[in-house]
């Protein structure tokens, strides 16, 4: 089964490495969806969304929503951030019944990118 918990925080950055428009300080409100891949546990759950939600507001939103994002990442690319996002919550994540599967990350409502394990 593959569970999945949506999230959205803004942020600015500018994109060093990057010549045209984006090379200028801009932010983005980002959407995050959270995909987890395993079976239900004893409670019929894959896991509880609170925890999920609790967790992913610690890790990441905490760190990252109203940020500077070139303060985290020096190139802060959709890519990027999607990486980061899947190293902090990779081992957090981690059950006996199941694990973290992807992290997408739309920085506007049409351009997504999704990071799998392999990618990292």
């Amino acid at each position: 089964m593959f569970l999945r918990k949506d999230f959205k925080f803004d942020a600015a950055h500018k994109l060093v490495n990057y010549h045209g428009r984006c090379e200028n300080l801009h932010g983005h409100t980002y959407r995050l969806a959270v995909v987890l891949k395993g079976e239900p546990d004893d409670e019929g759950m894959v896991f509880d969304f609170v925890e999920l939600k609790k967790l992913v507001s610690e890790l990441v939103l905490s760190k990252l929503d109203h940020a500077y994002i070139n303060d985290i990442l020096p190139q802060p690319t959709a890519e990027y951030i999607a990486v980061w996002i899947f190293k902090k919550l990779d081992k957090p994540l981690k059950r006996h019944n199941c694990e973290l599967y992807e992290v997408r990350v739309w920085e506007t409502e049409s351009s997504s990118v999704t990071c799998r394990r392999e990618d990292v």
